[in-house]
């Protein structure tokens, strides 16, 4: 398969994915596979640290397509997501016109809207053609936008187009591959939602998180690994400001097999929780008692 062309069958994506290093469950690669072969955007949800925005980059990564990221925030408005108009180079150039004695109000003003004074944003970005096919288009943390914003990316998402006023419409040759993020902080509209194949991106087994574990960290010892991973299982059984994601399980195996670390102990751990829990309320509760009784969980069987 050539690094654009799309996989041909849910196993296939499953290996891509695994290839670098993204081990999926299978109703993940299932809904995947079938948003790229539909073309449809995929509209993943799940706790903050579960793999979510890294799908979008591991897809980028295997199939050879340019990566184009909108982060969202409160306050995203067009201007910073889809284009805007370089005012300042606008300025020179009706500066330099006058100097040069031209005074044609109506060539100046086509002149300022050329393309070459537009300010293209991540949106606009992604309905442009690319030689390698269309770009992965991630829109990412779309719970933190304002509820305006997402209306406005609603338009964007049936047609795949944008209207620049002063230029006209900007149409996708082929629709972008769109993976859309949310942390559940606030619900999305079931308008956007129904475009697009659902996900819920959930923590990953024991077996599979460990399987997650060797392929990131792979100088860390079985014993330790398997600790690793019955430590933060039993922590997301517990009532935790946030729950540790799988991120947070690859940064603390990275950061105890840096250490040399052979076995859970409580120095060890409560040296290290900084890059498990991120959270103090969270780290003063895994003291004394608690830190016990979960790493002797977490120990007992190795």
């Amino acid at each position: 398969m050539s690094a654009s062309a799309l996989p041909t069958s849910v196993d296939a994506l499953e290996e891509l994915l695994t290839s670098r290093g993204y081990l999926a469950e299978r109703s993940l690669a299932t809904v995947t596979f079938l948003a790229l072969r539909m073309g449809r955007p995929l509209f993943l949800e799940g706790e903050a640290g579960v793999g979510k925005t890294e799908i979008a980059k591991v897809l980028s990564a295997a199939l050879g397509r340019k990566l184009i990221r909108l982060q969202c925030y409160e306050g995203l408005d067009v201007a910073s997501a889809v284009y805007e108009w370089s005012s300042a180079a606008q300025m020179i150039a009706i500066r330099l016109a006058e100097a040069s004695g031209d005074t044609d109000r109506d060539q100046l003003a086509s002149d300022i809207f050329a393309e070459r004074f537009l300010i293209k944003r991540p949106l606009l970005q992604a309905l442009e053609p690319d030689v390698a096919g269309p770009p992965v288009l991630l829109i990412d943390e779309l719970d933190r936008a304002d509820e305006a914003f997402e209306a406005y990316l609603l338009e964007i998402l049936s047609d795949f187009q944008v209207t620049i006023p002063e230029l006209g419409t900007v149409k996708a040759p082929a629709p972008p591959i769109v993976i859309i993020t949310s942390n559940r902080t606030r619900e999305i509209h079931d308008a956007l939602k129904r475009r697009c194949l659902y996900h819920w991106v959930d923590y990953p087994s024991a077996e599979r998180e460990l399987a997650i574990v060797k392929s990131r960290v792979p100088n860390i010892s079985a014993k330790l690994s398997q600790q690793v991973v019955r430590f933060v299982q039993a922590l997301r059984s517990q009532d935790f400001y946030k729950s540790p994601g799988v991120a947070e399980t690859i940064d603390w195996a990275t950061a105890l097999s840096e250490l040399d670390a052979r076995s859970l102990t409580p120095q060890v751990v409560g040296d290290t929780l900084g890059a498990l829990l991120k959270y103090q309320d969270d780290i003063a509760r895994m003291q004394g008692d608690a830190l016990q009784k979960t790493l002797k969980e977490a120990t007992s069987e190795t």
